[in-house]
């Protein structure tokens, strides 16, 4: 995704590495999304993004609604695309971001999710510089963890935006599972960070490596960052939805999870 003018306990955790000796975390923070259906995500938390587009071609109007973002009292946090006309926009949406109230450096953040599926319908669990939008982007810097097509629904694609690499040129690469679709099982979707290397995972498979001789701009990512959660209609990425594209779709995020900074 890209910007718009716009995460603590204790507990251990083995993070899964496809040639390497799993090492402990320390999870740091957490959000289960626990609470009656209905209730939106926890304030202390998540804001929301209200408008349309953010200048990728989407095509729903993002709501604070609870129609298009809530508990569903099961453990899950649902962003709900639907098909309405609404402020001139055929359909609505989502967006939920952590800013100014829960940012991260290095680490390992991660997600629980099972994504929409059909043509037009673009998930994803990202992240932006703390600094922006008083550092523009791409120079604030984006790391994309998971993004989708609904209409490829066995494979995820995990990208990283910054001067000289953003848009259409980002560093970027897809993981296809052989047999399983993301849109109808739960899959964990991670990134490792450090200080100078990020690693892309899916279920424990490491999929994706970048270092900082990996990119042909500067490295930005040595600051904190904040999550974003949404779910776009239509846009560059995805095009529109088709007559095959059914609605409501949703998004539904289990956990998201934080764990302490790499040694």
């Amino acid at each position: 995704m890209r910007p718009t003018s716009i995460l603590l306990g204790s507990a251990l955790f083995l993070a899964c590495a496809s040639t390497t000796e799993a090492p402990t975390r320390t999870l740091v923070w957490e959000d289960e999304f626990n609470g009656a259906a209905g209730q939106l995500a926890d304030p202390a938390t998540w804001s929301f993004d209200v408008g349309e587009d953010w200048g990728n071609a989407q095509l729903e109007y993002d709501t604070d609604r609870a129609s298009n973002a809530s508990l569903d009292g099961n453990g899950n946090l649902v962003i709900t695309a639907r098909r309405e006309s609404f402020r001139g926009r055929q359909f609505t949406s989502a967006r939920l971001k952590t800013a100014g109230k829960r940012t991260f450096q290095y680490g390992r953040i991660e997600a629980r999710m099972k994504l929409p599926r059909g043509r037009g319908m673009w998930p994803a669990f990202w992240m932006l510089g703390a600094d922006f939008p008083a550092t523009p982007w791409p120079a604030a810097g984006e790391i994309d963890i998971m993004e989708n097509r609904g209409q490829e629904p066995s494979t995820v694609h995990g990208s990283l935006h910054g001067p000289g690499y953003s848009g259409g040129n980002a560093r970027t690469r897809s993981r296809t599972l052989a047999n399983a679709r993301l849109d109808n099982s739960f899959h964990v979707y991670a990134v490792e960070w450090t200080a100078d290397r990020i690693e892309h995972y899916i279920d424990g498979e490491r999929y994706f490596t970048t270092t900082r001789a990996d990119l042909p701009g500067p490295w930005v990512f040595d600051k904190p960052f904040f999550i974003i959660l949404n779910l776009a209609v239509g846009g560059n990425f995805v095009g529109a939805p088709d007559n095959i594209t059914t609605f409501p779709q949703q998004l539904v995020v289990d956990w998201v999870r934080v764990y302490e900074a790499i040694p």
